[in-house]
């Protein structure tokens, strides 16, 4: 763990919102060259931590000491001038441009006339990113990267404007396996350059991977500062949800033998070919795989929101050829896709009507309001959504309360297959443990499940068969409950017994 001096410190801070306490005296510390996470449910006041520190927000008490100078608070541009750089979960990039126009974007390198050295640019970002050793051609078009790039690519703006202190909120959310060890391996790089970091992550695995220190934040307190080295699992979950978690816990299978869905050769170019598989009433059958397996542009086809080039698909016995989501909801097929912001929320609205917007029973034919209000309130309650009102807009929710008002909607409906693409996706351990708790719920009922999952307890967890897909194709089938982290991994990654990788 770091020694150095501490580069920023944070005393008492606190942060209203009306009557709504979002940080409460918080204290912090971060030292040069050290890794300093900060993990909490959704809403315990991580956001409105690292907004004050980007200059986003003024807190209503507390000091903030950056570099042995006291701020009561920060502006956008002291923030960058004092070396703090924020780097969020959805990416701060113009797709359009090149990744050295990125990197000097509002900085850019000029001729004596005035006018944009491209050459002097492509060559100084070239530099930068040798001396990172990131193989990343300066002229690419930033769309064209991956996600690991392009989030590499905001950490390495970063570094151009001298940043000295990053934030890196969910910097993996979007992430597969091994795009997560190169960013994992990249920090550890930063900080043998004496750059403080301060890591937000709802995947406490990576805590363990490259935390000094971890800050427990709950109900906008600082409740807990523990050495990462010195710790476990156990510890920092019970104090994020204020109780003993035994996560992941097993799940009985309650699969019945009636088949509700045949896939027989499915294929769709570029994506995946030949995809065939059975799923069971009461079943959840987990879909494992590195980014660029096929898993979500397969279930994509399953809801309809892509065609297929060949194959069958059987719900009940009879065909499901689906054109759209719409006709694969009349049908009883429902998502939840991996990204929720994009592919299922309307941002401006309320939540009453995001949850009863595809409602067949109530909003048939006329707005049945009253009807409606209750049955949206039932559901808050059920799913413990933490809301102010039926009223409040969507998009200020936290990120696991969105996920559930989703889910929500899609019991509104009375769906019988569901498909959750990457579900706990950027939720809090307290968020995925009442998403489990409900997807165990819908198989009791007799639904059944296809989970797109890149979390290994996960998939385990709740499962009853895992596939396994691979550049496209579905390599093998495998018992949850006969297969151990280890062996699932080496499948995921294509490696056999001889530590062999295979096709």
């Amino acid at each position: 763990m770091s020694t150095s001096a501490e580069i920023l410190t944070i005393r008492n801070l606190t942060k209203t919102f009306g009557d709504t306490v979002a940080l409460n005296q918080v204290n912090f510390s971060l030292r040069a060259g050290e890794v300093h996470c900060l993990v909490g449910e959704n809403g315990a006041g991580k956001s409105t931590l690292i907004k004050i520190l980007a200059g986003a927000e003024r807190p209503d008490d507390g000091v903030i000491v950056v570099f042995d100078k006291e701020h009561r608070y920060l502006s956008p541009d002291e923030s960058l001038q004092l070396g703090i750089a924020t780097i969020y979960q959805d990416l701060q990039l113009v797709t359009s441009l090149t990744v050295a126009e990125n990197i000097f974007l509002g900085r850019e390198i000029v001729t004596k006339f005035g006018v944009v050295d491209y050459t002097a640019q492509h060559r100084r970002a070239t530099e930068l990113l040798e001396s990172m050793n990131i193989s990343i051609p300066s002229n690419a078009i930033v769309e064209t990267l991956s996600p690991a790039h392009q989030q590499t690519l905001q950490i390495v703006k970063a570094l151009h404007v001298n940043a000295r202190i990053m934030i890196m909120d969910e910097p993996t959310a979007s992430l597969g396996i091994e795009e997560t060890n190169a960013l994992l391996n990249l920090v550890r790089r930063l900080v043998t350059k004496q750059i403080g970091i301060i890591y937000i992550s709802h995947y406490l695995q990576e805590i363990f991977e490259i935390g000094d220190r971890v800050t427990v934040l709950k109900d906008g307190k600082a409740v807990q500062t523990l050495t990462v080295a010195n710790s476990d699992v156990a510890t920092i979950t019970r104090h994020m949800i204020g109780r003993e978690h035994s996560l992941f816990a097993s799940r009985k299978s309650i699969a019945s033998s009636d088949l509700v869905l045949q896939v027989h050769n499915l294929s769709k170019r570029d994506h995946f070919a030949e995809v065939s598989f059975d799923l069971h009433q009461g079943e959840i059958l987990g879909f494992g795989g590195v980014i660029g397996a096929g898993r979500t542009e397969l279930m994509n086809v399953i809801f309809g929101a892509d065609l297929r080039d060949s194959g069958d698909i059987l719900l009940h016995g009879h065909p499901l050829n689906c054109a759209s989501p719409r006709s694969a909801i009349e049908r009883g097929v429902v998502m939840i896709p991996e990204d929720r912001k994009l592919l299922a929320l309307f941002d401006a609205r309320s939540v009453r009507e995001n949850i009863a917007v595809v409602d067949n029973e109530i909003n048939h034919f006329w707005l049945k309001l009253g009807q409606e209000l209750r049955a949206v309130q039932e559901l808050i309650r059920r799913l413990h959504i933490v809301t102010a009102g039926t009223g409040q807009t969507i998009g200020s929710l936290s990120g696991g309360n969105q996920q559930k008002a989703v889910l929500a909607r899609w019991l509104l409906s009375k769906g019988d297959l569901f498909i959750f693409d990457e579900p706990t996706k950027g939720v809090d351990i307290g968020a995925k443990e009442q998403i489990y708790e409900l997807m165990a719920a819908l198989v009791r009922e007799g639904r059944s499940i296809l989970l797109v999952s890149s979390e290994l307890p996960e998939l385990l967890a709740m499962s009853d068969r895992i596939a396994i897909m691979r550049s496209g194709k579905l390599v093998t089938m495998v018992d949850a409950r006969q297969t151990t982290p280890r062996q699932l991994l080496a499948l995921l990654l294509g490696i056999d017994d001889n530590g062999e990788f295979t096709r």
